[in-house]
């Protein structure tokens, strides 16, 4: 299953059936689980764990080391899940030790060609992540969320579940989960992500809870304190709203306005 002209250094770990196409390089700290394909010319490097049933085409650069001048050579690493397609020209470095020095994509992410995931970076799973994303350093993309091609996310933000920024969007502020965002110079938000809630089963009672509560924190006038108040409050008839409440809690660069 590997090719004959790939290199696959002493101390690749590679389950049986994995296939490694033409010229591609595969490091001697690479692990790469059973059911895997990775396409030629790829390069895959650095202490770099692989799960199973992931799809990597041509061209991709997975685990080389961070593009941060303060990295001093560290073994930090590049995790990715399982059941993953990564296409083409796709980069994804390691971590640092300035944080968790560790990059991680989860499980069933849909990641297209020129994707950047910049040092630790953790991205959930079921996720899309369209043409030329690029991710600064330690940004945070939690399940289900959807970056339209072109998107450029700004270090440290977070961008929260079944969230959605339009193609050419600029992330300079936490987005909160569930928003529809966008915006070439600071993406803004405009409404809920109704139609990917109701394609993940969302009821209606739910779908109209998570809207009073985007009304509450964008059009009400309240106050950023007193509309996490009333988000809260409004969390105790529709649970799903606790996830946002959380994240409003937790959100140190504050949120798109």
């Amino acid at each position: 299953m590997i090719h004959p002209t790939a290199i696959v250094q002493a101390g690749a770990k590679l389950a049986p059936d994995v296939q490694i196409g033409a010229y591609a390089i595969i490091g001697e700290h690479v692990e790469i689980g059973p059911g895997t394909s990775v396409g030629p010319h790829a390069v895959i490097t650095g202490h770099t764990r692989i799960g199973a049933g992931n799809r990597i085409f041509q061209f991709v650069s997975l685990g080389e080391i961070p593009q941060d001048k303060k990295y001093g050579g560290e073994p930090t690493r590049l995790e990715i899940g399982d059941h993953n397609t990564i296409r083409e020209f796709c980069t994804f470095n390691t971590g640092t030790v300035q944080d968790v020095g560790v990059t991680r994509v989860g499980d069933h992410n849909w990641i297209m060609a020129y994707v950047h995931l910049a040092h630790d970076c953790q991205v959930g799973s079921h996720t899309v992540l369209a043409n030329q994303v690029t991710l600064a350093g330690h940004i945070t993309v939690h399940d289900h969320v959807i970056l339209g091609g072109g998107v450029m996310v700004h270090q440290f933000c977070r961008i929260g579940l079944h969230a959605f920024l339009a193609g050419g969007s600029i992330v300079l502020r936490d987005v909160p989960p569930y928003v529809i965002a966008g915006g070439g110079t600071s993406a803004e938000p405009h409404g809920i992500n109704t139609e990917g809630l109701k394609r993940r089963g969302f009821s209606a009672a739910a779908i109209d809870g998570i809207r009073k509560a985007y009304k509450s924190l964008y059009r009400s006038g309240l106050g950023f304190e007193e509309a996490k108040q009333a988000i809260a409050e409004q969390a105790r008839q529709t649970p799903e709203l606790q996830v946002m409440v959380d994240f409003l809690a937790s959100s140190t660069r504050g949120i798109i306005r």
